[in-house]
């Protein structure tokens, strides 16, 4: 797949990461799947979140809407719109809305979603 319309992307609902509970209704949608890395549009409604967890694939967050307070290694920071942040490979990391939020966020290298994100 070359093109996404954001519109034709099925939105899924986000229970668990690497086995452990998202709390509220995060959803996904996977906009594009590459052979090296995949973009996902997440949704945090207010107040939802995850849980602490690490991946084996590294990650950049961008946000696009709303404010997020995002901890990688223990660090806490406010990010809103226009604002990134990584999450090397084996680092722990989680996300809470503060706001509802809307982020962008790209992962390689390219794995089966399943690997990582639990049956919607």
């Amino acid at each position: 797949m070359l093109i996404s319309n954001n519109n034709q992307v099925e939105t899924l609902k986000l229970t668990t990461v690497e086995g452990l509970p998202f709390v509220g209704n995060v959803t996904m949608k996977v906009m594009m799947a590459g052979e090296n890395m995949n973009m996902l549009e997440i949704s945090y409604p207010a107040g939802s979140s995850s849980p602490t967890h690490t991946h084996q694939h590294e990650s950049v967050c961008y946000v696009i809407s709303g404010r997020i307070k995002g901890t990688i290694e223990g660090e806490s920071v406010i990010l809103g719109p226009g604002d990134a942040c990584r999450h090397p490979e084996g680092v722990e990391h989680s996300v809470e809305a503060i706001e509802d939020a809307l982020i962008l966020e790209i992962k390689s290298p390219a794995q089966p979603l399943e690997q990582f994100i639990g049956p919607g």
